[in-house]
């Protein structure tokens, strides 16, 4: 199996493909800013994720675990994208739910590292 095919990667993949798009949509005083950091956190979690799979299982743990603190930084800068106004409630409703999504598949992978 290609590690590109992994879907918990394939998700988050997706999910920086469609905030790239933001990019102009996103005010200026926000894009270098909240913007940046939310795209860093994101492609960090994508990262982690594909390092995490290249390593044996005994390895994975603390890998998986940089990326949940990712995963739990984007959510927040992607809240305060919406507080600020520098998103729109429908477009923050969709990223909430991928990355709501991406956080059951990366709890579900972290319990089963542990076990």
């Amino acid at each position: 199996m290609n590690d590109l095919d992994i879907p918990i990667f394939k998700k988050t993949y997706d999910l920086y493909k469609e905030f790239s798009t933001l990019r102009s949509t996103v005010p200026k005083k926000d894009r270098y800013t909240i913007w940046q950091s939310c795209e860093k956190y994101i492609l960090e979690m994508m990262e982690c994720i594909l390092t995490a799979s290249q390593l044996q299982k005994s390895m994975k743990l603390p890998i998986l675990e940089k990326a949940s603190l990712k995963l739990n930084m984007a959510r927040t800068f992607v809240r305060l994208m919406k507080d600020t106004k520098a998103l729109d409630s429908k477009r923050y409703l969709a990223f909430q739910a991928s990355l709501d999504e991406i956080g059951r598949m990366l709890g579900g992978w972290i319990r089963s590292t542990k076990t």
